[in-house]
């Protein structure tokens, strides 16, 4: 029996697990780390405290399972994306790293467009706007505010990546995070010349550009030493946090996609064909199946809503969850199921962190419209459901624009658990949901690794192997009424956006 390691380089934290090669967990651990917020809207972290995470997992997992580790195959390395992790000639790292939440970039962006010469040639090149989540502005803000350090740079590496080289020694990187860079030519997969040297960023610092599933470089006899892990252990490219996650729940065909719904909510849909919003309101990436792409759609406040509603208003409802020993969300499922379908024609606006997709807005914010004296609790908490679902759907109705048809819809992150939420989400996108068995981004590079390591013949055949389906909904009988009240929903925003605009200069 073959195993293999799978490494998610997270936000919050690490987790790294041991997988047999039919993808069952046999062991993992989670270390977890800090964030650093010196100024408002700022957001940073030590690849140090990364580091630490990576070691104590990987001895962790060795030592719970008892797996010689001569029998692990691969290592998969997946990660939080779009964080800039500044290396010099010895590879010492020359500043915290600023991470993908990081929100000191606006200006640098609107320079970034100014220099490729507007919007829409960037688009053309790296697929997407330029956001101040992306790494190109973020090395503009160092050349600009920091110019001593950006003097001393040796290597820009990705979160994940920085993990590889200390893993490996190899500065390398693969297209599915390079793709949240904005210095990668998506289409063509490399980096991009025309969009480095109009940003004056040399592309000898940036590491080589791997497919996902591709060895990059092997452990080292230092590393080997210092985890327990084998020399000479392969490490491939793995995947940015989504694009891993795609293949931990088996999106990686034509037809295929998931919705997670998390603190934030994402629709991602696989295409063999590079496919572009030219208005760039959802991201495509290069995606982890070698000359495959995914379209992103995101909604910035999906599980947030409904967990802002909790923490605000249903006090009550936690006291008794307490006491009976379940979830305060298994109530506020049961309370939903008693609110009519429309909430008594009560809409909810998730938009309490501005919105991404598809308005590409940051001044607007939630609402509830049509409140009357009629509604109770429960109506306001079905309305926060039915507003996320149809904020969800704007992304699926944009693929559908771009050409995309999607026929098997999986379902990730806390959200998922809701059967109340996914048969929503099932009428409105008028396709199965289904729920997915497994460990998610982790799984996902796992099982590149052992495409790399040749276990699998390819990423589809892999997750054929190891991905187990849960619980199915299909689109019912209130199919027609979600789609009337969808229709109703797409006109709030746009009746809304001037007083979104004024709300922002009071």
């Amino acid at each position: 029996m073959a195993y293999l390691l799978g490494i998610d380089i997270g936000t919050s934290g690490t987790k790294t697990v041991l997988f047999d090669e039919k993808g069952q967990g046999i062991a993992s651990y989670t270390g977890e780390y800090g964030m650093l917020q010196p100024q408002n809207g700022w957001a940073e972290q030590y690849p140090q405290d990364w580091w630490q995470a990576v070691v104590d997992g990987i001895k962790a997992v060795l030592s719970k399972s008892h797996v010689d580790a001569a029998a692990i195959a691969g290592i998969g390395l997946s990660g939080q994306m779009h964080g800039m992790t500044l290396l010099d000639k010895n590879d010492q790292v020359l500043r915290p790293a600023i991470i993908w939440c990081d929100q000191r970039t606006a200006v640098e962006c609107q320079e970034i467009e100014e220099l490729m010469g507007g919007r829409e040639r960037l688009i053309a090149i790296t697929a997407n706007p330029a956001l101040t989540g992306f790494t190109a502005g973020k090395i503009r803000w160092v050349q600009k505010h920091e110019p001593e350090i950006y003097e001393k740079v040796a290597h820009i590496l990705l979160p994940k990546d920085y993990i590889r080289l200390m893993l490996t020694g190899e500065y390398a990187t693969e297209v599915s995070d390079a793709s949240g860079m904005q210095l990668l030519d998506v289409p063509g997969r490399c980096w991009s010349d025309e969009v480095l040297e109009k940003l004056s960023i040399d592309k000898a610092l940036l590491g080589k550009v791997y497919e996902s599933p591709e060895i990059t470089g092997r452990i080292t006899p230092r590393v080997a030493e210092l985890t327990g892990l084998r020399a000479g252990t392969p490490v491939v490219g793995g995947a940015g946090d989504n694009a891993a996650a795609a293949v931990g729940t088996g999106v990686v065909k034509e037809g295929r996609a998931f919705t997670t719904i998390g603190t934030s909510g994402v629709v991602f849909a696989h295409t063999d064909k590079v496919t572009i919003d030219p208005l760039g309101r959802a991201h495509t990436f290069c995606c982890a199946v070698p000359g495959a792409w995914h379209v992103m759609g995101v909604s910035q406040a999906s599980g947030l809503s409904l967990k802002w509603f909790r923490d605000t208003l249903c006090a009550d409802e936690a006291a008794v969850a307490a006491q009976m020993g379940v979830d305060s969300y298994d109530l506020i499922n049961a309370a939903v199921k008693k609110s009519p379908l429309g909430a008594n024609r009560l809409f909810y606006l998730p938009y309490l962190m501005g919105e991404r997709t598809p308005h590409l807005d940051a001044d607007c914010r939630g609402a509830f419209i049509g409140l009357s004296a009629i509604h109770q609790k429960r109506d306001l908490m079905r309305a926060v459901m039915e507003g996320v679902a149809y904020s969800l759907k704007d992304s699926q109705s944009l693929f559908a624009q771009m050409g995309l048809s999607i026929n098997h819809m999986a379902a990730c992150g806390g959200g998922a658990k809701s059967p109340v939420w996914r048969q929503m989400l099932a009428d409105l996108y008028g396709c199965d949901i289904m729920t997915v068995k497994g460990e998610g981004p982790a799984l996902g590079v796992a099982l590149l690794a052992g495409v790399g390591a040749g276990i699998y013949d390819s990423v589809p055949q892999a997750c054929d192997a190891a991905i187990q389906y849960g619980e199915k909904c299909s689109p019912d009988g209130d199919a027609e009424a979600y789609l009337k009240h969808y229709e109703f929903f797409r006109t709030l925003y746009p009746a809304l956006k001037d007083c979104y605009a004024n709300l922002a200069k009071l």
